[in-house]
């Protein structure tokens, strides 16, 4: 069965975050960990355009999570925590994060992103260009890089599909390149 299907059989056919019924999908939370129906939620396209866009976010909007953020299902606590995390200077979501418990390595995914952080705390990773690069988005090598520890040279024009980011180190970026996982300098990198 199709992961839309399975979202929408779980969720009633409405958005797991605000119990809209129209213009659904899935809506993947990143950094995904198998990309099945436990890394998804079925999200209205309000909801997803505001999740992507933090200058679009109506704080209103997002009063729902005062019931969202109680789903049994992970991936619609970790947006909740997420989206309460943004709007927090608001002064309303920071009741409700104070009550919402995640697991430790629920709460690692939720801060992945970085949502949360103070923006002057917060690690940004930048390609060649400057341009920001976030967890799931693809690069392409801009130079012939060798791996260290084997023989095999990344060539320039390969392109890497969903990076992971290193939330320690502003220069590094992690992806598959032919099959083998490895670690990426940014300056190395355009994003596509």
């Amino acid at each position: 069965m199709s992961i839309e299907r399975e979202l929408k059989k779980r969720s009633q056919n409405k958005c797991e975050l605000c119990s809209n019924e129209e213009n659904l999908s899935p809506y993947q939370v990143l950094p995904a960990k198998n990309s099945d129906l436990q890394d998804n939620i079925l999200a209205c396209s309000t909801c997803i355009t505001q999740i992507e866009d933090p200058e679009q976010t109506e704080p209103n909007h997002w009063r729902c999570l005062n019931d969202s953020m109680w789903s049994e299902h992970i991936p619609v606590q970790i947006i909740a925590w997420r989206m309460l995390s943004r709007l927090r200077s608001e002064g309303w979501p920071e009741d409700l994060l104070d009550m919402m418990y995640l697991e430790e390595d629920n709460l690692e995914w939720a801060k992945a992103t970085g949502e949360g952080e103070d923006p002057e705390d917060k690690i940004v990773h930048r390609d060649s260009n400057g341009v920001i690069i976030n967890a799931g988005d693809s690069v392409v090598l801009i130079k012939d890089l060798p791996v260290k520890g084997s023989s095999m040279v990344a060539k320039r024009g390969t392109a890497v599909r969903r990076v992971s980011l290193d939330h320690e180190n502003a220069e590094y970026i992690e992806g598959k390149v032919d099959g083998q996982q490895i670690v990426i300098i940014t300056k190395y990198v355009k994003k596509i």
